[in-house]
C-alpha cells in the first residue's frame, strides 16, 4: 500500500477544500483575497520554495508575526513539507524569544516589517537561527533590507517534495506562557491537531456557509486551531485581522458581513463599551465564541441582550489539548452561567481530587483529561512530561467544581487561588461579585503580601465610562454579597487591566506592581 493512500494530514486539509470549492473565498486580509484554489497554489509555491533552500521534514520554523495572509499562507505551507510550526508571542522581549528560538532549535524565524527589529535581536541572541523570512501584513508594507522575502518564495515553479508524512508525526510546537517557570514546548501531532479540529466541527458548530473573523493573535493556538484551521478543513470563508480593538472590529464586521467571531471576554466588553456597537450594522452575527477566562455573568446576559440573533459558546481547553477541551452551548448560557460546560465529541473530562478521585458535585478538585488530543509531550522536558500525565491523565493545573449533571465550572488556576489568613479564596468568584455593580466595566482580583493575613483579596477596578465609585462604596457592594473572609481589603482603581495579545489578564503585572500596597501595616 502507498504510504500516502489513507494519509490523513494537515498537509492534506487545504488540496481537499480546494478541490470541493475552488472559486470560493478562502482568505481575506487588507488588500488581499485568495479564493481556495489560490491559496492552495499559493501554500504549494511556498513550500516548494522553501524545500528549494533547504527547508526539510522535521525541521523547526518559527513565526514571530501579527495576523496576516502570509501567516496563513506559511501554516500550510510548512505542513506540506512535514516542518514544524514554531509560533511566538509577539509581545515577549528579546531575551524571552531567544529561549524559545534556543529551546527549539528553530533554524528559520518568519517575521513581519512591525516586528523585524525585535526578530533580528532575538535570533542574534545565541540561537540557530540560519534564515530570516519576511512575511506581509495586513496593510501594505516592503520586504526587509537581508531577508528573504515571502513573495520570492511565492514565484517558485519547483514541485513540492513528496515527503512522507504521517499523522503520527509533529505539526508544531506551541510553548505555554511560563508565568511559573520557564516556558514549556508542547509538542502536538497531526493527528492531535486534527482530532481537535473535528471536536471543533462539531461541537462549536463550525461550518462551510460561516463567513468568520480572525482577529485574535494566530501564534495562539485559540485562533488558529479552533477557528482557523477547521474553517479552512470545511471551506469556510475568513477575514484575518492584526487589530483586535473596536474601532477596527466593528467596521470589518459590518463591511464583510461577519456571520462567526471569537474573542476573549475582555474584547467582548470593548465592543459593548464602544461608542461604535450601536451605530453599526452587526445583524449578520450570529456565532460568538468566548474563551481565555469566563465570561463575568452580567457581561454575558448585556451581549445577549444587545445581540438577540447571536448564540453564544463558552470554550475552554489548554494549549496541551490542542487546545479544546470542554464547551458550553447557546442553550446553557442562561441556565449555566458561568460553566464552562461538558466534554467536546473526543475528549474525557474529571474533576478529581488530589487522589485522583471524582469529586462530588460541588466540591473542589483539578480538572483532568484523556484524549487524542493531548500533546505528545513537552518538548525536551521529560520531568515535566512526566508530572502533567501522573496517573495516566493530562493535569490541566484549572481547579473545578462539577454539578449533578456534569457541568464543569472553573473556579480557578491553582496559582490564582488566594489564601487569606487560612482560608482559600478563588478570585473568580469576587470578581463575578463585584461585576454585578453597575459601575464596574472590568475587574481583576489578586492576592498581595499581607503583615497579618498573608495574602490579603485586592480587587483592581476598572470603571465604565462616566462612572465614579468610590473604594468605600465597591467595598460595600461586596460586603454585601460575599463572606467577611472573601471580600477585598482594599480596591485599586485603574484606566485599564494588562493583558496580552490573547486577551487573557496578566494577574502577575498586576501582583508586582501592587506589591507594596500593604507595607507598613
Amino acid at each position: 500500500m502507498h504510504p500516502a493512500l489513507r494519509r490523513q494530514t494537515l498537509a492534506d486539509l487545504l488540496h481537499r477544500s480546494a478541490a470541493r470549492h475552488p472559486d470560493k473565498l478562502a482568505i481575506a486580509c487588507g488588500e488581499t483575497r485568495w479564493s481556495y484554489g489560490e491559496f492552495d497554489a499559493v501554500c504549494s509555491r511556498v513550500a516548494a520554495g522553501l524545500a528549494a533552500r533547504g527547508v526539510a521534514q522535521g525541521d523547526r520554523v518559527a513565526i514571530l508575526a501579527r495576523n496576516s495572509h502570509g501567516f496563513a499562507a506559511l501554516r500550510f505551507a510548512l505542513a506540506r513539507l512535514g516542518a514544524v510550526l514554531v509560533p511566538i508571542n509577539f509581545m515577549l522581549k528579546a531575551d524571552e524569544a531567544a529561549y524559545i528560538l534556543r529551546h527549539a532549535g528553530a533554524r528559520w524565524l518568519a517575521t513581519d516589517s512591525g516586528l523585524a527589529a525585535l526578530a533580528r535581536d532575538a535570533a542574534a541572541r545565541d540561537t540557530r537561527v540560519e534564515q530570516l523570512l519576511w512575511l506581509p501584513s495586513e496593510d501594505a508594507s516592503q520586504p526587509e533590507p537581508g531577508m528573504l522575502a515571502f513573495d520570492e518564495l511565492a514565484a517558485c515553479s519547483d514541485p513540492v517534495p513528496d515527503v512522507a508524512l504521517q499523522g503520527s508525526d509533529l505539526a508544531q510546537i506551541v510553548y505555554t506562557s511560563g508565568t511559573e517557570s520557564l516556558p514549556k514546548g508542547a509538542m502536538l501531532t497531526h493527528d492531535a491537531v486534527l482530532w481537535q479540529y473535528v471536536s471543533c466541527l462539531v461541537d462549536a458548530q463550525i461550518a462551510q456557509d460561516d463567513l468568520m473573523l480572525h482577529a485574535l493573535p494566530l501564534y495562539h493556538c485559540a485562533q488558529l486551531d479552533v477557528f482557523f484551521g477547521p474553517a479552512i478543513y470545511v471551506g469556510a470563508s475568513n477575514v484575518i485581522t492584526a487589530r483586535p480593538v473596536p474601532e477596527n472590529l466593528l467596521p470589518l464586521i459590518a463591511r464583510h458581513r461577519i456571520s462567526s467571531f471569537f474573542a476573549p471576554p475582555t474584547v467582548w466588553i470593548a465592543l459593548l463599551r464602544s461608542p461604535l456597537f450601536d451605530a453599526t450594522d452587526l445583524s449578520s452575527l450570529k456565532k460568538g465564541y468566548y474563551g481565555a477566562s469566563i465570561m463575568p455573568v452580567a457581561v454575558m446576559q448585556e451581549i445577549l441582550e444587545r445581540l438577540p440573533a447571536l448564540r453564544l459558546w463558552n470554550l475552554y481547553g489548554q494549549t496541551e489539548i490542542a487546545p479544546l477541551a470542554t464547551m458550553l452551548a447557546p442553550e446553557d448560557q442562561l441556565r449555566k452561567p458561568g460553566s464552562c460546560g461538558r466534554a467536546v465529541l473526543n475528549v474525557e473530562t474529571r474533576v478529581v481530587d488530589d487522589a485522583m478521585r471524582d469529586v462530588k458535585p460541588g466540591e473542589v478538585g483539578e480538572i483532568v483529561h484523556r484524549s487524542p488530543q493531548v500533546m505528545s509531550g513537552y518538548f525536551h522536558d521529560d520531568e515535566r512530561t512526566a508530572a502533567a500525565f501522573e496517573g495516566g491523565w493530562f493535569h490541566s493545573g484549572d481547579l473545578a467544581t462539577v454539578d449533578a449533571e456534569g457541568y464543569i465550572t472553573v473556579v480557578d488556576r491553582k496559582k490564582d487561588m488566594i489564601k487569606t489568613g487560612g482560608e482559600n479564596v478563588a478570585s473568580r468568584e469576587v470578581e463575578e461579585a463585584i461585576y454585578r455593580h453597575p459601575a464596574v466595566s472590568e475587574v481583576a482580583v489578586v492576592g498581595l503580601p499581607h503583615p497579618r493575613w498573608i495574602e490579603a483579596v485586592v480587587a483592581v477596578v476598572v470603571p465604565k465610562p462616566g462612572a465614579a465609585p468610590t473604594e468605600a462604596e465597591l467595598l460595600a457592594h461586596c460586603a454585601a454579597h460575599l463572606a467577611p473572609f472573601k471580600a477585598p481589603k482594599r480596591v485599586v482603581f485603574a484606566d485599564a487591566l494588562p493583558k496580552n495579545p490573547s486577551g487573557k489578564l496578566l494577574k502577575r503585572e498586576l501582583r508586582q506592581r501592587h506589591a507594596g500596597l500593604f507595607e507598613g501595616g
